[in-house]
């Protein structure tokens, strides 16, 4: 039984869709693989536009699997490799929008950081718990939080393991939008469906520069950035955006 299901529910979009029920959707071995797999395929897929990936209607994903991990040794978790497979997510050129009901914690919670957006219910919970449990972070998670909410918010929630509301990760900047419990799954396919509309080589441009100009000098970025868009001028949505507005219709993007 796969621990992934992938949906195409319309056009341009692809819902990713955790499916391990009976341990909250808990991030093991063979679920990451298939989920790597996954994102690996559907970046390579020029018809996707945006995917979004959601877990359950109470659970987004509980975090590690604790009991393959209770027992593992150094060696172990070297020959996992699971670095490999975090690496697929982290690397999708197109963007991910993350639909998180209930809880989002340890793994999960930096599964979700590996999103571009971050759709929350009023119920959900975001935190890195790793500390009760004798280890830390070890996929993102005193990285990326850092870099989203800043050192001392981070420090917090690293050094005692307490979760924060959904209301809580959008006041620090980490969730783009909070709504109803029912209205996640739905309210992320409409932001998917705005970007699916979108000139796809603008969206991967936009996407490619953000996620590598934080990591470098603003002069650096700024470079990126200029490159960018000056590259965007040679293609042909450029030239159908541009004159749309100023013909005053709807453009049809092609992605070329």
């Amino acid at each position: 039984m796969s621990h992934v299901l992938v949906e195409r529910p319309e056009e341009g979009i692809a819902l990713v869709r955790l499916h391990r029920p009976e341990v909250r959707n808990a991030l093991g071995l063979e679920l990451r693989q298939e989920l790597a797999a996954g994102f690996r395929a559907l970046g390579a897929d020029a018809a996707v536009r945006c995917i979004v990936l959601t877990g359950g209607p109470e659970v987004f994903a509980a975090g590690a699997d604790l009991r393959a991990l209770v027992d593992a040794t150094p060696v172990d978790l070297l020959l996992r490799d699971t670095q490999r497979l975090w690496q697929s997510l982290a690397e999708c050129p197109v963007p991910v929008i993350a639909a998180v009901n209930g809880h989002a914690l340890g793994g999960g919670c930096e599964l979700a950081m590996h999103a571009d957006m971050i759709v929350a219910g009023e119920s959900a919970r975001f935190g890195q718990p790793e500390i009760r449990v004798g280890i830390m972070p070890g996929a993102g998670g005193t990285q990326r939080l850092t870099r989203a909410v800043g050192k001392f918010k981070a420090m917090k929630l690293l050094l005692t393991g307490e979760p924060m509301t959904a209301r809580e990760a959008e006041a620090m900047g980490l969730v783009t939008e909070v709504v109803p419990d029912a209205e996640v799954l739905e309210r992320a396919l409409t932001l998917a469906r705005k970007v699916a509309h979108m000139p796809p080589l603008a969206v991967r441009q936009i996407k490619e520069v953000v996620l590598a100009g934080q990591d470098a000098s603003l002069a650096e970025a700024l470079l990126l950035e200029r490159k960018a868009f000056q590259l965007l001028f040679a293609t042909r949505d450029q030239q159908e955006g541009m004159r749309a507005f100023l013909d005053k219709r709807k453009p049809a993007f092609e992605g070329r």
